[in-house]
C-alpha cells in the first residue's frame, strides 16, 4: 500500500537504493567470511643457543719428594709378580694309622696302599708350581713281610717327581707286614703338585659290591672284526660270613672323625677371598 502511494519515479529510486544496499551487505558478508578463513600469521620464533664452558680440574701430580722405602718396594714387587703356588709335604702316617691299615684287608688292603703312598709323598718335600711338578704312577709289589719286591714306572709327567719318588721309596722305613699275609700287588699314583688332593680314603662303602667299570662296547682297533663287547658282569654280593668280617673291619664313624675330615676339606679348598 505504501508503494502504491509513491509515484513511479520514486518507486524506481527506492528499488535502486534497496538493490545497492543488498549488494553492499552481500559484499561485506563475503569479505568477513574470507577474513575468518585466512590463517593468522605467527611471528618467527627465535632460538637462543647457550654454550656452557667447563674448566677441567688440574691433575695432581704425585709428590716426588717422598722416597719409597725398601719394604714398600719389596711389597710392590711381590704384588706385581705372581708368586708360584706351593704345598708342603703331608705328614707321614702315624703308628696308629699303620696299626689300622696293617689289619684292614678289604678292597685289596685299601688302607695299606694309601698309607704307603702317603709315606712316599711325605719324604718328597714341598711341591712348587712350575716345570718340576707332575705325577708318576708305579706298579708295586710288596712281600708279606712288608719289604719292596718290585717297582715299575707305568708313566710319568715329570722326571723330577719320579726321581724324588724313587729316592723316597729307597729310603722308606721298615713297613709292617701286609694285612693278608700274602704279596700285595697294586698300582699307585704319586702326585707332586701344589694342587693335589690325595685325602684319606673313605671306608664306609667298602662292603658293597664294586661298580663295574665303564667300557665302550663300540671300541674298535680298525683291524679286527667289529664285535659289540658284552658288559662286564656285576660283582656278586658278599656272603653272610664275609659281610660280617668286612663290617667288623670298618672304622667306627665318630663325630670327631667327620669334623676332622670337613676341616681338611676346608683347609684344602677354602679361600680367604670368598670367606669360606
Amino acid at each position: 500500500m505504501f508503494t502504491r502511494l509513491l509515484s513511479g519515479q520514486q518507486r524506481l529510486i527506492f528499488l535502486t537504493i534497496a538493490i545497492v544496499l543488498h549488494v553492499v551487505v552481500a559484499i561485506s558478508a563475503s569479505q568477513h567470511l574470507l577474513t575468518l578463513r585466512q590463517p593468522t600469521k605467527t611471528p618467527d620464533q627465535e632460538v637462543e643457543v647457550f654454550f656452557i664452558k667447563t674448566e677441567l680440574q688440574p691433575e695432581i701430580e704425585p709428590s716426588r719428594d717422598r722416597s719409597i722405602t725398601k719394604q714398600e718396594a719389596a711389597l710392590t714387587q711381590a704384588i706385581s709378580e705372581k708368586l708360584p703356588a706351593t704345598m708342603a709335604e703331608p705328614s707321614a702316617p702315624t703308628a696308629e694309622e699303620w696299626t689300622f691299615t696293617s689289619k684292614y684287608t678289604n678292597k685289596n688292603s685299601k688302607g695299606y696302599r694309601h698309607s704307603w703312598g702317603q709315606q712316599v709323598r711325605s719324604m718328597m718335600g714341598t711341591a712348587i708350581e712350575g716345570p718340576d711338578q707332575g705325577e708318576v704312577r708305579f706298579r708295586i709289589e710288596i712281600a708279606p713281610n712288608g719289604t719292596l719286591v718290585k717297582l715299575d714306572t707305568l708313566w710319568s709327567t715329570s722326571a723330577h717327581a719320579e726321581k724324588l719318588a724313587r729316592k723316597a721309596i729307597q729310603n722308606m722305613p721298615a713297613l709292617p707286614p701286609t694285612p693278608t699275609g700274602k704279596p700285595l700287588i697294586f698300582e699307585k699314583t704319586i702326585s707332586f703338585s701344589p694342587f693335589a688332593s690325595d685325602d684319606r680314603p673313605s671306608y664306609k662303602d667298602d662292603c658293597l659290591p664294586d661298580t663295574p667299570a665303564f667300557k665302550n662296547p663300540f671300541a674298535w682297533d680298525g683291524k679286527s672284526e667289529q664285535v659289540k663287547a658284552q658288559p662286564a658282569p656285576t660283582a656278586l654280593k658278599l656272603d653272610a660270613q664275609a659281610m660280617e668280617e668286612c663290617l667288623r673291619q670298618l672304622p667306627k664313624d665318630t663325630l670327631e672323625a667327620e669334623m676332622a675330615r670337613d676341616q681338611r676339606i676346608m683347609d684344602q679348598w677354602g679361600s680367604s677371598k670368598t670367606g669360606r
